[in-house]
């Protein structure tokens, strides 16, 4: 039996591998935030790794969430650490009496699920940000992921995704059945994506921008999923054919070393601006004229709704999620993985017509605020839970 919303809050534990800067951990902030907190009581749970791509441990707190640091859990396999982390995790659900465990990202996905239906858990949710398996990793890997996703799909009540897509290829690889997917977007705050809130001139003195530069830009984790260096090689081709264009990437992690020293090979330093991580995502975006993103697969990248709030035409490669986001000449342009040349000739399309990158920016605002409401969103899936307590009780 679990305690009904209408009598006490309900207990929700949401579980996540690492809180890192990244959409999947952004989105389950917000969710365990905005959570009608007279109805659920909600902590988080999260291993202790973090990384050069920066920590988001520091805004749960901020935030007053509870949160339970398991260092254990970690993301690379490792069976000595993964039984440890499944048996205290098993032990925390027991002792704290969760109605309600809701897992996100793979390592945590499989161990908190697991973990949930040996604690007794009454209601088991995950959410598919992207699945774990891709093309770009070994046959081998690839199908133990499928194999393990498949087994837990057994003990899920409810699978979310973020895309359509998700849903498609899950339902291909025989991983649960149709009745349990919940299409809910990923979803980010327009009060602070609202480019009519940012003085888009201070921000580029700030960065050393001339005032009438066109501005390419990425914000992301540099990590092998993000494609960085052919980011890198797509602006040599377009600083090629349009010298006074500058480069603008936003965010950290483990391949920012060969970034930089590609960008300077390709000579591109002096226009080619790094970051590091910031907090003011909006106001780096508010620097920029056009969003490119070189993904190799991605669930419903974040960063691309951001862009789309701040007006900006979004060129990327047609993959996975993104061809929901973008629609391609209409809020932007999608290439065939890996073309560059393409994509450095749309780009340049976009530097020299500035009235159409203006229109493809309305388009993808309009897009991007009507599809994916943040409150919408939670409410989504405070129905689901809603739902799954009254058909348990």
């Amino acid at each position: 039996m679990i305690v009904r919303s209408e009598s006490s809050p309900v207990r929700i534990l949401h579980l996540i591998t690492r809180l890192i800067v990244g959409g999947a951990q952004e989105n389950t902030i917000f969710t365990a935030n905005l959570l009608d907190r007279c109805r659920f009581d909600v902590d988080i749970l999260s291993g202790a790794q973090t990384g050069s791509e920066g920590s988001l441990i520091d805004e749960v707190q901020d935030r007053q969430i509870p949160l339970i640091i398991v260092p254990e859990l970690v993301r690379q396999i490792n069976p000595w650490l993964d039984q440890q982390a499944l048996s205290k995790i098993t032990r925390i659900m027991r002792s704290r009496g969760y109605s309600i465990v809701h897992t996100h990202s793979s390592k945590a996905g499989i161990l908190g699920r697991f973990a949930a239906r040996q604690a007794g858990v009454p209601i088991i949710i995950h959410t598919v940000h992207g699945w774990s398996f891709h093309d770009q990793m070994p046959a081998l890997s690839k199908w133990a992921y499928i194999w393990l996703e498949r087994w837990a799909a057994t003990h899920t009540d409810i699978l979310i995704v973020v895309s359509r897509h998700d849903k498609e290829k899950g339902l291909a690889l025989k991983i649960g059945h149709p009745e349990q997917y919940h299409l809910v977007r990923s979803s980010v705050p327009f009060d602070d994506f609202n480019p009519e809130r940012y003085d888009r001139s201070s921000i580029r003195r700030e960065l050393n921008i001339p005032p009438d530069a066109i501005v390419i830009g990425n914000v992301s984790r540099f990590s092998p999923q993000k494609n960085l260096l052919d980011w890198v090689r797509t602006a040599s081709l377009v600083s090629r054919e349009y010298p006074g264009t500058y480069f603008l990437m936003v965010g950290d992690g483990p391949l920012r070393n060969q970034v930089e020293e590609l960008a300077e090979q390709e000579g591109l330093s002096g226009r080619f601006l790094l970051t590091g991580i910031r907090r003011d995502i909006p106001q780096m975006m508010a620097a920029m004229d056009v969003f490119m993103l070189t993904s190799l697969w991605e669930g419903l990248p974040r960063a691309i709704i951001q862009a789309m709030c701040m007006n900006l035409p979004v060129v990327g490669f047609r993959i996975d999620g993104l061809s929901e986001i973008v629609r391609h000449e209409l809020t932007g342009f999608l290439t065939p993985p890996r073309d560059l040349a393409q994509m450095a000739v749309y780009c340049g399309y976009l530097l020299e017509n500035a009235d159409r990158r203006q229109e493809m920016g309305k388009e993808g605002h309009a897009l991007a605020t009507d599809e994916f409401n943040l409150p919408v969103m939670v409410r989504k899936i405070e129905s689901l839970y809603t739902k799954l307590i009254e058909k348990k009780n």
